[in-house]
């Protein structure tokens, strides 16, 4: 069995110092914020190259308050993706406003240069998402938001560490989200998120928000969220972070393995552009039998996974936005022919080596 993740292969690397880490919390029993978040804060945001790292409970929360920070409400349009995980519209739609999907380009980001097309006198934001590890084109997006008005929110969940022309995810926009979901590149051992930001104010805001709107305790001046990371899942990334650059170096060595084996195939491999600095949060390919491969290795018990089969514009939830197939095609395509492979620090090389070969057993070009 080869799982598409391997947490405790993990685990077993670093078990004596998590529960070390643990312990110490216990011992402290002080379990909501306080130091080690505050830590984990500093270090992280140093790490990003921003001012303020904001811990919060999820990576889904870390968008939502950004979005509240910044005043989006009942109407207010914010332009994003179709191809990503749930969150980033939902986020938007809790708070009332409308997402705006844009199609994406070959990387699976947001394209740039659709997004100017559908801005309107209701947009407040853009929401890039840096998918499966690589960064959009920021500097496009910041272009036209700077020219429009607009804010930045970077959804960078599953890109820490990722560079664009040198900036780390997170850093470029006017606030950026991260996650500590357990698969992530930095990932804890339950739910956690962080906001990044160089802004004084929305640093500001965002503390507020997370605690119920209260400062000082018990005076509200806005409503809020309780969304606070905790001190055991902090203590736990405080350990996992020293390793976080390790990992997402052999992430990397993993997917040129794929990519060599799979270059002069019928495989589509990802792409990485230039400017960028991948870090495969997933390895992601696509190929016109997307579901016989995916068949094919669950028969020899190997893990995949499909990100994501329906996109967001054909959603059930948003069919009031009256989004066709066609509206977005690249959007759809890749909903339809992209498959997720392992890649983790712990995958070795005769695991990967099988994978490959019942990979290219399967479209007729077996290597032994």
């Amino acid at each position: 069995m080869i799982p598409l993740v391997d947490l405790k292969a993990q685990y077993e690397t670093i078990k004596v110092e998590i529960q070390e880490a643990v312990y110490e919390v216990l011992e402290s029993q002080q379990f909501i914020l306080g130091d080690k978040v505050e830590e984990l804060e500093a270090k992280i945001a140093q790490f990003c190259n921003v001012h303020y790292g904001i811990g919060v409970a999820s990576g889904s929360d870390a968008l939502l308050l950004s979005l509240m920070s910044i005043g989006i409400s009942a109407g207010d349009e914010v332009i994003t993706t179709p191809y990503t995980f749930f969150a980033t519209a939902g986020a938007v739609s809790r708070l009332g406003g409308i997402p705006i999907f844009v199609d994406i380009d070959r990387t699976y980001n947001i394209n740039p240069y659709l997004i100017e097309d559908k801005i309107t006198s209701r947009t407040k934001a853009i929401i890039p998402v840096h998918l499966f590890g690589q960064c959009a084109n920021m500097d496009i997006i910041n272009e036209i938001a700077l020219k429009h008005g607009l804010y930045v929110i970077e959804d960078a969940a599953q890109a820490i560490g990722a560079r664009y022309k040198g900036r780390k995810a997170g850093s470029m926009g006017d606030l950026g989200c991260l996650s500590f979901f357990p698969t992530k590149n930095l990932g804890g051992y339950g739910d956690g998120g962080m906001v990044l930001t160089d802004n004084d104010e929305l640093a500001d805001k965002i503390r507020v928000l997370r605690v119920h709107g209260s400062h000082p305790k018990y005076h509200h001046s806005v409503i809020g969220i309780n969304s606070r990371l905790d001190a055991i899942q902090a203590a736990i990334l405080l350990v996992k972070f020293k390793y976080l650059m390790g990992w997402n170096h052999i992430r990397r060595s993993i997917a040129m393995i794929y990519n060599n084996f799979f270059i002069k195939t019928a495989i589509k491999t990802p792409i990485t552009e230039p400017d960028n600095d991948h870090i495969f949060n997933q390895y992601v390919i696509a190929l016109d039998d997307r579901d016989g491969l995916r068949n094919r290795l669950k028969e020899k018990d190997i893990g995949s996974e499909v990100y994501y089969p329906i996109p967001l514009h054909l959603q059930e939830c948003y069919n009031w936005l009256g989004y066709k197939r066609e509206d977005l095609p690249l959007s759809s395509w890749a909903s339809e022919h992209t498959l997720a492979l392992p890649v983790y620090p712990e995958l070795t090389w005769n695991q990967q080596k099988e994978i490959i070969n019942i990979i290219l057993e399967f479209i007729g070009d077996r290597h032994d």
